[in-house]
């Protein structure tokens, strides 16, 4: 486990396209939601201990804001040849697991975490109508091991702040987790860590 940071891609940038496998056999894309009055990508996994460690309050989240109109989804990119526990098939067992009720996708390539600059487990990203970018940060304080409740605080003040029409504060803590299990040889440059001379 390498303990990873948010990129913290630049706020306003439009949410990228994308098409990806549902746990259910079915195909979600960007353009399932645009009634949406926002939209919440969120790249997890199975087996991150910090993902676990949020999960429960994740999938409690999701469903109270999904009840208001807000698209949910939960994008997988990690390498399920060497972590067989991200499986599509130990996905399936999750979502009936958490009782998650958004789309839980299967990013094979990983070109979609790789055109929203993904670096972590979890990771989220906050759209708004229009599908620009305001917020990309942490769920809350919350880390495994450290005391501090999970409430998803953060994102529940963006998440508000959206829904009732003000600015989210441009000031944002950026998540922390695992870092995305990239496959041999396509961890992308942004992921690297920096040299440091």
């Amino acid at each position: 486990m390498v303990k990873t940071a948010s990129t913290m891609l630049p706020l306003g940038a439009e949410a990228p396209d994308f098409a990806l496998p549902n746990v259910d056999g079915g195909t979600v894309t960007l353009d399932d939601f645009q009634e949406s009055p926002a939209l919440l990508v969120m790249f997890i996994c199975n087996h991150c201990p910090y993902v676990k460690h949020v999960a429960d309050q994740l999938a409690r989240l999701a469903k109270q804001y999904q009840a208001l109109g807000v698209a949910v989804v939960g994008i997988n990119s990690n390498d399920v040849e060497n972590y067989s526990d991200d499986s599509p098939e130990a996905m399936r067992r999750e979502v009936d697991a958490r009782g998650y009720t958004f789309p839980y996708l299967y990013d094979e390539t990983q070109e979609v975490a790789k055109a929203y600059r993904a670096a972590c487990t979890p990771d989220f990203f906050l759209f708004d109508a229009d599908r620009r970018l305001v917020y990309r940060g942490q769920m809350d304080s919350s880390r495994p091991g450290n005391g501090v409740p999970v409430t998803g605080e953060d994102l529940r003040a963006a998440l508000d702040a959206v829904l009732s029409g003000k600015p989210v504060p441009s000031q944002q803590t950026p998540s922390l987790g695992c870092n995305i299990k990239w496959k041999a040889g396509a961890e992308p440059d942004y992921a690297k860590p920096a040299v440091v001379s």
